[in-house]
């Protein structure tokens, strides 16, 4: 089958969601431009790094004086369900995050997950410059309000999971969790 990109050069939303109660979500990120919308689904842990590294870039971005940036206060949350129809193009595999100082905008490229990869492949080796030229990829252009909006929801999203374990900082499993801190004690 074909690549397909699916690119989003100035979206009307772009955003992160769940479905699904705590301990059982699935995460996405949702693109919508018009009436194209594009969905793919990413793990938990992804969406805390993407909003981590989103923000390690607007910080170094300020810190360089390349862009006069919004106050990230200015930038409010999107609280509204992810839009419907909900059909998944891919799993994530990997992300690529680039600042573009021309237009002074970031551009989010997402990889759909290479099922057929070699687990033992080395992922740097010169043989591997081309290795997502196969695989299907969200492209979003976002402005650095765009990116700090995206920021605030992901990470108010994130934490919205299971309670921490008051001992370990584990999140809680409502079938009984088993504590490191505890010797192994279910609670």
């Amino acid at each position: 089958m074909a690549r397909r990109i699916y690119n989003f050069e100035n979206p009307d939303r772009f955003t992160t969601g769940t479905i699904g109660e705590p301990g059982s979500r699935t995460f996405y990120l949702q693109a919508r431009e018009g009436s194209r919308i594009s969905s793919v689904v990413l793990e938990k842990i992804q969406v805390a790094l993407l909003a981590e590294r989103f923000t390690q870039l607007l910080d170094e971005v300020k810190e360089q004086g390349l862009v006069g940036m919004p106050d990230a206060a200015t930038a409010g949350i999107d609280r509204n369900p992810l839009d419907e129809p909900l059909n998944e193009v891919f799993r994530v595999g990997s992300m690529t995050i680039v600042w573009n100082a021309e237009d002074e905008s970031v551009t989010l490229e997402v990889h759909a997950l290479d099922e057929d990869a070699d687990d033992e492949t080395d992922a740097t080796s010169d043989d591997d410059n081309d290795a997502y030229d196969d695989l299907d990829a969200l492209r979003v252009r976002l402005t650095p309000l765009g990116v700090s909006a995206f920021v605030k929801r992901a990470t108010e999203i994130v934490a919205s999971g299971r309670p921490p374990c008051p001992f370990c900082g584990q999140p809680l499993n409502p079938e009984g969790h088993i504590c490191a801190r505890r010797n192994g004690f279910m609670h």
